[in-house]
């Protein structure tokens, strides 16, 4: 199984090296039944982060090939409620996401989304970048807590819980959630044996629910 995260200029790195670690420590607990890589859309480079440790892609990200693609958010000021001056921060997280969208990363993400045996999965502001980039429309995640509203207003159905799994299409919240959407990978896609040596060895245990569209709907 080939897995490959994501990395575009600004990206977040705990929202790369959480998962990325989770999912390396699962390739060796499996004797190499999971390989992870960094990627970019432009290939091998280093990639600037949004607060200046920069990480190289050492490939392309190639949604023909790739069995799990990990798309993380970035780092970036957050837009001011009422500010009405009309003009958007360049350092803000959207400005940074729509940035992002001018390269051939939502192409290639759009065609990893239409490819039935890779799934998909964000951390962060990850699903925000799927979203304004039209990927999400119609489907269930989630994100940063203060990103809901924005990822909602993309056509998204917005579930806040910690990790949101909608079949090919899993999704995580704030920027620690990166362990949990992890290890929740490790247990579905290579069990739960593997999940638990990777969750022993971290001295980390899952917090939350993982969300999916099963069993009865609550009551009001």
């Amino acid at each position: 199984m080939l897995a490959q995260v994501v990395l575009f200029d600004g990206f977040d790195p705990m929202d790369v090296i959480a998962p990325f670690e989770v999912l390396y420590a699962g390739g060796t607990a499996s004797g190499g039944a999971l390989t992870v890589e960094l990627v970019s859309a432009e290939g091998a480079r280093e990639v600037p982060s949004g607060n200046g440790v920069p990480l190289r892609a050492t490939a392309r990200l190639d949604p023909a090939h790739a069995d799990l693609v990990v798309v993380p958010g970035a780092v970036g000021g957050l837009p001011v409620p009422g500010d009405g001056d009309g003009e958007v921060d360049p350092d803000s997280i959207p400005a940074i996401l729509a940035r992002s969208l001018t390269t051939e990363l939502p192409g290639l993400l759009g065609a990893a989304m239409a490819r039935p045996d890779t799934l998909v999965a964000t951390v962060c502001g990850g699903s925000l970048l799927m979203g304004m980039a039209g990927l999400t429309e119609g489907r269930t995640a989630t994100t940063h807590h203060m990103g809901l509203d924005v990822l909602e207003a993309t056509g998204t159905t917005v579930v806040d819980a910690r990790v949101v799994d909608d079949g090919d299409l899993v999704t995580a919240a704030g920027v620690t959630s990166g362990l949990d959407l992890g290890i929740h990978l490790l247990e579905r896609e290579l069990g739960p044996r593997i999940a638990h040596a990777v969750e022993q060895l971290f001295a980390y245990e899952r917090r939350g629910v993982v969300w999916r569209a099963e069993g009865l709907v609550p009551v009001a």
